[in-house]
């Protein structure tokens, strides 16, 4: 049986969003291969709060062994002062991007206090943001692996000391320092296998084939689940204030997640911002939509309803991530009245809606069900 030490920032049973999803599938999938998952996380300090009792869900679903939250330190006193001035020396010196440092002080001490008597045969760190703990922890006799999630890179280009040279290099070198990277999508495995060669490793996302489980009767004609990041606001807002008005009013739309709460009251749109699960919804479902023009990374919630066999439509970053651009289940384009009219083709064309649907169903059990990606991970885990 192998042992893992497996550290993830956010609470993976938020599933509502995607990269907490991923983290959820990841340990169901070392659940699967009968591994001893010991799990660490962050306190959250929002009202969301991941505590015991989360860690607890997780131990009662078989999913870990052991999880501990590091703790959020006070910025105060002496001692993280001379951190502070420690940490910004070392940046300067070194020629450190320091917005790829999110462990804050105390927390590297915290994690080898957790884990100083143990040992373990894999260390995955999600996020190359938090590789500063690899100095905390006993690798010698450990396979280390970043799960990379996204680019981090293009997530700063906006940022107003945004140095592309200077962003890239840096984000390559962290990723440089682990044995193995995984990278989600086909994208950017290309990307970083370009610099590091055979260590880059495409770990698709992984989910049920769900797409036996539709219902006959569908009482959602859209749904949309979206997170409220930056990406997804701007959006939502495209998608509202521009194909929205082009819609039919008659329409049922259901909107999941944070992004619910930035979007305005409309008479045929139903809001929920946290669904513990949801299958039930998806199965009631007729068409997803993911509006998306800005961001990197496979888009989570794209694979999660073609799942289901749902037809997708969206913009064209909507496929990032997928293997094949085309003949997939989506429906593609960046303008507002086409995407209108892709929507109200599937509502009203059968035959069209069947062809997206079978289409849907079949790259999802090619690229991203069990047995396809459970044979990616197991051969990047040799």
């Amino acid at each position: 049986m192998k042992n893992i030490l497996f550290f993830y920032p956010e609470n993976p049973l938020l599933k509502q969003q995607g990269n907490n999803a991923r983290a959820f599938c990841l340990l169901e999938y070392f659940k699967a291969q009968n591994y001893q998952v010991d799990f660490v996380s962050l306190e959250q300090p929002d009202k969301e709060n991941f505590t015991n009792t989360h860690l607890d869900t997780l131990k009662r679903k078989h999913l870990i062994t052991n999880g501990w939250l590091l703790k959020r330190s006070k910025r105060s006193g002496i001692k993280y002062l001379l951190f502070s001035i420690k940490q910004k020396i070392s940046n300067l010196f070194n020629n450190k991007v320091s917005d790829f440092d999110r462990i804050r002080f105390g927390q590297g001490e915290e994690l080898a206090l957790i884990t100083k008597d143990k040992t373990y045969d894999l260390i995955i760190i999600s996020y190359a943001y938090y590789h500063g703990f690899l100095k905390y922890l006993n690798t010698t006799l450990s396979k280390t692996i970043v799960d990379t999630h996204d680019f981090l890179t293009s997530q700063f280009q906006s940022h107003k000391q945004f140095n592309l040279g200077n962003y890239f290099s840096h984000e390559i070198q962290l990723l440089n320092n682990f044995d193995a990277v995984w990278a989600i999508s086909s994208e950017e495995h290309y990307l970083y296998s370009q610099f590091l060669g055979d260590k880059v490793k495409l770990a698709p996302h992984v989910l049920e084939d769900n797409s036996s489980k539709i219902n006959q009767v569908k009482s959602i004609d859209l749904i949309y689940v979206a997170s409220d990041n930056s990406h997804n606001v701007k959006a939502a807002q495209w998608f509202f204030n521009n194909v929205y008005p082009l819609l039919n009013k008659d329409i049922t739309i259901t909107v999941v997640g944070k992004i619910s709460q930035v979007i305005p009251d409309f008479k045929n749109v139903n809001k929920q911002s946290y669904v513990e699960d949801l299958s039930s919804l998806y199965q009631a479902s007729r068409v997803s939509i993911c509006p998306m023009l800005t961001g990197t990374g496979l888009k989570i919630k794209v694979v999660e309803a073609l799942s289901y066999a749902l037809p997708v439509v969206c913009n064209e970053r909507g496929l990032d991530g997928l293997l094949n651009k085309t003949n997939n289940g989506c429906m593609v384009t960046n303008s507002e009245t086409e995407f209108a009219a892709f929507i109200d083709q599937l509502l009203t064309d059968k035959k069209m809606y069947n062809k997206q649907s079978e289409l849907a169903a079949e790259f999802f059990k090619q690229s991203f069900s069990k047995q396809s990606v459970y044979s990616k991970l197991n051969a990047s885990l040799k």
